[in-house]
């Protein structure tokens, strides 16, 4: 298949990007920033312009969503409505203009509600426009959109230091001293395997029945775990844990330096509600259909630290 990706130089997008070609399928990267490979035809755009995205699916047989705005602040709250919502509104159009195949989106483990609620939280601007874009995708799939969720846990592995790759820029920030400490240290995360994630996004697009959304998380474990692995293969000390009540007033004094430098904070009062909820994941859905394998911990940390 002929397949568009958007935020295909992401994190995660450049992961599917090389799980596409190689199970033979032909990839479009829509992204703003353009490359050169022999393998991969680039088309610069950007999501929120619902016409460059219409236009770029043109002769494309299928299309996977993945780009987002991926952050815990930006002095225009509005980005993320623009990008993380607007932009999946333009991804169901250019499947619905062009009669694509399948629409496999990225949504995100924040989209769905923590254990033990109903219904999402409304935290900060990243969790609050994901939560809302799953909406859209679950009216595009009650319109007949043929649109497959991915609801990835915790993404790590090789690869880029971004905010998509939370372990990896975690680990950067602890072995420099950046790191505080960790607030919510016992709370469960999901951890979910870079490749495999991107390996469950290939199945679902050749899938020819798939469920209209699948988890992919990995084993459910403290946020603590990674750093206690990597203390046992690097020596380091562990980071310190916070408690939450800390928390506020340090977030309240990130966000007004924010504010007056406009760099981004490491932690925002809205964010801070997220640590304070589990959110496992159950990946048996994914396992049963699209093959989906969950990696443990040890040996991808070990695998992440030595690549």
């Amino acid at each position: 298949m002929r397949v568009l990706i958007t935020g295909g130089t992401g994190y995660l997008g450049q992961a599917i990007v090389r799980a596409l070609v190689g199970r033979g399928h032909e990839a479009v990267v829509f992204a703003r920033r353009l490359k050169t490979t022999s393998e991969v035809v680039f088309i610069s755009g950007d999501v929120r312009d619902r016409d460059a995205v219409v236009a770029a699916a043109r002769g494309c047989d299928a299309l996977i969503h993945t780009a987002a705005l991926v952050s815990i602040w930006r002095p225009n709250s509005r980005d993320f409505d623009d990008i993380n919502v607007g932009g999946l509104h333009h991804a169901v159009e250019a499947v619905r203009t062009h009669g694509l195949h399948r629409l496999v989106y990225t949504s995100s483990f924040l989209a769905l509600p923590p254990a033990g609620r109903d219904v999402p939280l409304v935290a900060n601007d990243y969790q609050r426009t994901k939560a809302a874009a799953r909406l859209v995708a679950d009216q595009a799939h009650r319109d007949g959109i043929p649109i497959v969720s991915m609801y990835p846990g915790v993404i790590y592995g090789p690869g880029l230091l971004s905010e998509g790759n939370l372990i990896g820029r975690m680990f950067a920030d602890h072995m420099a001293g950046r790191l505080p400490g960790l607030l919510g240290a016992d709370r469960l995360w999901s951890f979910a395997w870079v490749e495999e994630v991107a390996n469950a996004h290939v199945s679902a697009l050749e899938h020819p029945n798939p469920e209209p959304g699948y988890q992919v998380g990995g084993p459910n474990l403290p946020q603590l775990r990674p750093f206690e692995i990597l203390r046992d293969l690097r020596g380091t000390a562990l980071p310190r844990r916070l408690p939450l009540w800390l928390g506020t007033p340090a977030a309240w004094m990130d966000e007004a330096r924010a504010r007056l430098t406009g760099h981004p904070p490491q932690l925002t009062r809205p964010t801070l509600q997220i640590f304070r909820h589990d959110w496992p994941l159950d990946s048996s859905a994914a396992e049963r259909d699209l093959e989906y394998r969950q990696k443990d911990l040890a040996e991808g940390i070990g695998q992440m630290l030595s690549s």
